[in-house]
């Protein structure tokens, strides 16, 4: 039976802890945008208090949840656990998010006062401020055995990492989010300092979508965000609106002569 609180109950601090993986679920505001789903692993997470969540977020080819944050009214955000042993569970924190970027000094200040360990590839800190937190039962939800946790991802970044202190500056970590992590497959807006390497090493952003949806350029979306036609079909409403208070003005005009006559 499902149950909602306002806070992470005590009951369920501990078995979150323990977890060795969970999901992370954002939008955009766009009702035509694609919602997004993360999953995480690896013990890079943590409760800092019953309303407040945070996990390190590792270099990605994709930066979806840090756009959606981004997004001005946005920021909604919602971390699921699953056991996948024991007694069947589920639970869902719902919130919204921050995002602390690397390099800057919210980062450095929660990492030392939290004494997180990051690692080659460590990109951000997400906060989650919860408002509401859902448990329920998970009765169709498969068992499944941990064995580890895979080490590509960080194997890939700590060579990246020694290449670039070897001499190599195309493998910096600021290039590559540049690359891939400066917009989100919808056109928003994603790492700050992968938009402004970007803009000052000249490293044109992949193509993250194919076909008539994709995006065409920064910010301008296929048939999803378009300013450039709001702002189109704003000015033909408001030319057609003078003209209309024009064709209004001539026939009045033209009445007031014929009555008169």
């Amino acid at each position: 039976m499902g149950q909602f609180y306002e806070t992470i109950p005590d009951s369920l601090l501990q078995w979150i802890r323990d977890q060795k993986m969970f999901w992370v679920a954002t939008a955009p505001l766009s009702p035509s945008g694609h919602v997004n789903i993360s999953p995480k692993g690896g013990p890079y997470f943590g409760v800092l208090d019953p309303k407040t969540f945070w996990y390190m977020d590792l270099t990605g080819s994709g930066n979806e949840t840090i756009s959606h944050l981004y997004e001005p009214q946005n920021a909604r955000i919602t971390v699921m656990f699953n056991a996948f042993e024991g007694l069947p569970r589920i639970v869902r924190l719902f919130g919204h998010g921050r995002a602390l970027e690397y390099g800057t000094p919210e980062f450095a200040k929660f990492v030392e006062e939290h004494d997180v360990k990051t690692i080659p590839g460590s990109r951000a800190i997400i906060i989650v401020d919860i408002h509401q937190v859902g448990s329920s039962c998970g009765y169709s939800v498969p068992y499944y055995d941990f064995k580890e946790h895979r080490t590509t991802l960080n194997n890939f970044f700590a060579k990246k990492a020694e290449k670039f202190e070897q001499g190599k500056t195309s493998e910096s970590m600021e290039r590559y989010w540049a690359l891939k992590n400066a917009w989100s497959m919808d056109g928003l807006p994603g790492l700050e300092i992968g938009r402004k390497t970007g803009k000052e090493e000249g490293v044109v952003p992949i193509e993250k979508m194919v076909g008539p949806k994709a995006p065409r350029e920064n910010g301008v979306v296929g048939n999803r965000f378009q300013p450039r036609q709001s702002l189109f079909q704003f000015a033909m409403l408001l030319f057609w609106a003078l003209v209309g208070g024009v064709i209004a003005h001539i026939a009045k005009d033209t009445l007031a002569q014929y009555l008169s006559v």
